[in-house]
């Protein structure tokens, strides 16, 4: 009896961690960068075996690494994906030398003149993708980013750092 009852709790962990590891995991919004797309507090699934069979495409919402600091998860919106040419211009994305159409994006601070509100133009390498919260004037993200060590710019995502795309239910 106890040890089929071992058997069964070895199992149901394993079953629980292949679960979290390799197809869903449960994620919570911790901060207002997806707003009010994503409210802060709001719990979601992260499908994780997704992008085994497929790539980011423009539009979704990914959960990666922060390539800043690497310890911590974000949540943010693929703009441009590897090969594309981005350019940010008075807060107005271009894709391809083209205006963007956002219904998605929020500007809490469309007046004022803040950094990361321009770019130079930028062509996205190949494995890689730019990416921008939704409320765009209080997203820390790829129009922002600097490496700690160099002050460089970060502007792009590699794939080995993306988790999953976020389930939106």
């Amino acid at each position: 009896m106890i040890r089929r009852l071992f058997v069964i709790v070895v199992l149901a962990l394993a079953g629980a961690y292949i679960v979290r590891h390799y197809l869903f995991e449960g994620v919570w919004v911790a901060s207002g960068s997806m707003e009010p797309t994503l409210p802060v507090g709001n719990h979601y699934f992260v499908n994780k075996w997704i992008y085994h069979v497929s790539k980011p495409q423009r539009g979704e919402i990914i959960v990666f690494q922060s390539p800043v600091d690497g310890e911590k998860g974000l949540i943010k919106r693929v703009i441009a994906v590897g090969g594309d040419h981005v350019q940010l211009r008075d807060k107005q994305v271009f894709l391809e030398e083209k205006p963007l159409s956002e219904p998605y994006a929020f500007y809490k601070r469309p007046n004022d003149h803040l950094v990361g509100d321009n770019s130079p133009p930028l062509t996205v390498p190949a494995d890689s993708y730019f990416v921008l919260g939704d409320n765009r004037d209080e997203s820390e993200d790829a129009s922002v980013w600097k490496d700690p060590n160099t002050g460089e710019s970060i502007r792009f995502i590699q794939m080995k750092d993306i988790q999953g795309r976020l389930v939106i239910l």
